[in-house]
């Protein structure tokens, strides 16, 4: 599909300690390992059955900023949202993110500011990176 999103490449300050978070939000939403890297890095990669590829990649952050936690409102990225199938599944990963002591920034709701339906969790990875799950009919 044309402007779908081929792949993200995340920058952490220690990959090996963030894998497990990815490994888990990642796993769930159905995202396997694909690509490992020397640094510790590596590719989740997701394939439907049509064929369509998309990737989120962990890379060892570098230069005079590595070591300070992400701030969304500086140029950048500010946040990183995936499509859930339904208010059950941000239910599940809500779960998830309990089991293993995630930072929760926003539990479960509807976000009605951000349309008709909308129901999402916002969550943060290791570094501070804002991540969100949402649903929208």
């Amino acid at each position: 599909m044309r402007g779908f999103v081929h792949h993200i490449d995340l920058s952490v300050r220690d990959p090996a300690a963030s894998r497990p978070f990815y490994e888990a939000v990642l796993g769930f939403i159905g995202y396997r390992i694909g690509t490992e890297y020397a640094h510790g890095g590596c590719d989740f990669d997701l394939r439907d059955a049509d064929g369509r590829f998309g990737s989120v990649g962990i890379r060892l952050a570098s230069g005079g900023n590595a070591d300070r936690a992400h701030d969304r409102y500086a140029p950048g990225l500010h946040h990183l949202a995936w499509t859930a199938a339904g208010r059950h599944d941000v239910e599940a990963l809500y779960q998830v993110l309990l089991t293993i002591g995630a930072v929760v920034l926003d539990p479960p709701r509807d976000y009605p500011e951000y349309g008709a339906g909308y129901y999402a969790v916002f969550f943060a990875d290791p570094d501070g990176l804002k991540l969100e799950f949402c649903h929208v009919p």
